[in-house]
């Protein structure tokens, strides 16, 4: 097993170390913790694609394994802070914010699902679809969306600062949403050469083939 298949596994071995400090309040600032974990967990996504590129390490093994790490570490950190209202300050702003956030959390979900199974439909026909920009935009704010909330759910002490950090993070929730909705539709439409039949797509593949000879 190569450098960058190992970080993406430190990723999803960090995954479960993240969901325990969430939930374990018997830690003094678990939150903020956690928000660290979250922050580290990320960084290796941009890590080991950058030495697998550099080097030419790419494997199927790690193709296999980035996307899944990525999903599930955002996919568990959204669902982990719908079930906690004092991440999402709903005690000060109302609880329009956590009905908000469930939305958003459920449009982001559905997406990756959608795309997903668009992925495994395309891969069946012999199509390998590029990851579109947007989508690397979207999930950038994510994860700030998601740090921000982490982060400001451990300073009731200092109301002013907490507030911040909520604002922060459910403005990049909601932009999140929006380029998720984009860049899902957008993905679809590109590509939608993929709901055709696999006798066309193949036939498509070897003209692309040949014009490229």
């Amino acid at each position: 097993m190569n450098l960058p298949n190992k970080i993406t596994l430190s990723r999803i071995f960090l995954i479960p170390v993240f969901v325990v400090v969430f939930f374990l309040t018997v830690i003094p600032y678990n939150y903020f913790i956690a928000c660290i974990i979250f922050i580290v967990a990320s960084c290796t996504d941009f890590i080991d694609g950058h030495i697998a590129r550099k080097y030419n390490l790419v494997t199927n093994l790690g193709k296999f394994l980035d996307p899944i790490a990525d999903k599930v570490l955002v996919s568990s950190a959204l669902i982990c802070m719908l079930v906690k209202p004092e991440v999402l300050l709903v005690m000060w702003a109302g609880e329009w914010v956590m009905i908000a956030a469930g939305v958003c959390v459920a449009v982001i979900l559905a997406r990756e699902l959608i795309v997903s199974g668009f992925r495994m439909v395309a891969a069946s026909t012999g199509l390998v679809l590029a990851a579109d920009k947007i989508g690397k935009v979207k999930t950038t704010f994510q994860d700030i969306a998601i740090a921000m909330l982490l982060a400001g759910a451990d300073f009731f002490s200092i109301a002013a600062a907490s507030k911040v950090f909520n604002v922060i993070g459910l403005v990049c929730l909601a932009i999140a949403t929006v380029l998720t909705i984009w860049s899902g539709t957008s993905y679809i439409v590109k590509n939608k050469k993929v709901f055709g039949s696999s006798a066309e797509n193949k036939s498509e593949k070897e003209e692309e083939s040949t014009v490229s000879e």
